[in-house]
């Protein structure tokens, strides 16, 4: 019932404004109580005085028992809310104006009347003598008149007639108007807050519909929250909002790469076996050829069909390296250690080990290095690999009478290696995914003998090094592939 925050909010408004009017109606009445006391002790506090004063209670020095009842008998016919006791100097009540039936005290404790003769603050209250716990406001005043009092006149400012006019009131309309005014009040401001909630959660509650749409549609469905009005100056809410949509706006784009993903891995699984499958095939079926038809076969035709085995049995082999190589950078468990090395040297030197593959295909290898040679921070056997995979592919790609250039330059901060060949080109459909594994749409005839994931290593073990690989087609026809490497600054 109270699972919202618009409900326990309002609930906790509700119990605030129910203990808010108890303590105002507690506080009240004893502070109204206490008023009443000290205005009236201030009222009255020569009470006692004038009464022995105006009456002549005292004469020569001795107080007149037959004034004194003349004075209870008067007084309680002028004003019965006033009740009159005479007091021995021990505090014993002597004599009274009050019911004797409802007297219940033999003596008054005199600290409050010595209090009130030395002029204390007020409102100070003394002994009923009508309850043995009850406190009253009094006047009081010695008698007979003397520096050795033998008593007191003790006046009870607020005696039974006035308790039972206070419970007549109390219980009368005025107090009952009184009592529906607080009540009206605390009721119009208990509404207003409930207002005055909902219209500040209800954004809350926007929000969580928002948080709920989204997770129902399985994270791939997201209602905006925030409108694109909202500036920088919104609230708390506004600016959790915000980071709602954002969050959600890239968990739906997390979402799509991911599955983006998962059917590249499935579309990679099943490149993977069509190109694991077709040497594997190859050579199981030369093996059982030989295996099944080892005599019937002459020594020629077995050794062909052992070399045809041994050579697929390689290109399976260097397939399995290259997924197992690629696995490694996807995973960054390849760390490149970069250091300081002449780069012209190293392509001259990878360039002379094509050069037999390259004068066996009918293709010139040639190259173009400037007379001072950069130096570049990077690692070597990556380097050297990434030279070798270039040079390969355009080899590859080029027909008999062809040719394969390298070219080293200088950029802003960086070496600059073009690898540029005189073959058919690249597609531009096929450019934006040339570095993408097992892609070989490449126009040529001769690419048979690879899986297409040599230039995807290319491109992880350029990046490892802080370079950039790219690949375009050359004015004069055939593809250019261009990677870049730090150069060592000089100090």
């Amino acid at each position: 019932m109270f699972r919202t925050l618009y409900s326990r909010l309002s609930l906790a408004l509700i119990g605030l404004f129910l203990v808010t009017g108890l303590l105002y109606a507690l506080i009240t009445a004893a502070t109204t109580e206490r008023y009443l006391q000290e205005i009236t002790q201030h009222f009255n506090r020569d009470l006692a005085a004038r009464i022995v004063a105006d009456r002549g209670l005292v004469i020569d020095g001795e107080m007149d028992d037959q004034a004194l009842k003349k004075t209870f008998s008067v007084f309680m016919d002028i004003n019965p809310s006033i009740e009159i006791y005479l007091l021995d100097k021990v505090g014993k009540i002597l004599a009274f104006s009050a019911d004797p039936g409802k007297v219940k005290r033999k003596r008054v404790d005199l600290q409050p009347i010595q209090a009130f003769m030395r002029g204390e603050g007020f409102p100070l209250l003394g002994d009923d003598p009508r309850s043995h716990d009850r406190r009253k406001a009094f006047s009081v005043t010695p008698v007979p008149a003397g520096d050795m009092p033998a008593g007191y006149l003790y006046v009870v400012l607020r005696g039974e007639e006035y308790d039972n006019a206070e419970q007549a009131v109390q219980e009368s309309y005025a107090l009952r108007y009184s009592a529906s005014a607080v009540a009206v009040s605390l009721g119009f401001g208990l509404l207003s807050g409930l207002l005055l909630f909902f219209w500040l959660t209800r954004r809350v509650q926007r929000l969580s519909q928002v948080m709920s749409s989204f997770q129902q549609s399985d994270f791939t469905r997201h209602e905006q929250f925030t409108k694109d009005d909202t500036g920088p100056g919104g609230d708390e809410v506004d600016r959790l909002g915000a980071a709602f949509d954002e969050m959600a706006s890239r968990i739906i784009d997390q979402w799509g790469q991911l599955k983006e993903q998962d059917r590249l891995r499935r579309e990679l699984v099943a490149q993977v076996s069509h190109d694991l499958r077709t040497p594997l095939a190859a050579l199981h079926g030369y093996l059982e050829t030989v295996n099944m038809k080892g005599e019937d076969l002459n020594e020629a035709r077995r050794d062909e069909y052992l070399g045809i085995a041994l050579n697929q049995s390689e290109r399976l082999k260097r397939m399995v390296e290259e997924l197992f190589e690629l696995a490694q950078l996807e995973a960054r468990d390849t760390k490149p250690v970069c250091e300081p090395m002449p780069l012209a040297e190293l392509v001259q030197d990878v360039i002379q080990k094509f050069q037999l593959r390259a004068r066996q295909a009918g293709v010139t290898l040639d190259w173009q290095i400037p007379e001072t040679s950069p130096f570049v921070n990077a690692d070597f056997a990556l380097t050297e690999r990434v030279l070798d995979n270039l040079i390969a592919n355009a080899l590859d790609h080029v027909e008999e009478g062809g040719k394969v250039t390298l070219q080293i330059a200088q950029q802003d901060q960086q070496a600059v290696v073009n690898v540029t060949d005189s073959g058919s080109g690249i597609s531009e459909d096929d450019l934006p995914h040339i570095f993408d594994p097992f892609y070989k749409k490449r126009r040529t005839g001769k690419e048979g003998g690879h899986a297409g994931l040599g230039l995807a290593i290319a491109q992880r073990m350029v990046e490892l090094q802080g370079g950039r690989i790219t690949a375009s087609n050359s004015e004069g026809g055939g593809a250019c592939f261009s990677f870049t490497l730090p150069l060592v600054l000089s100090n």
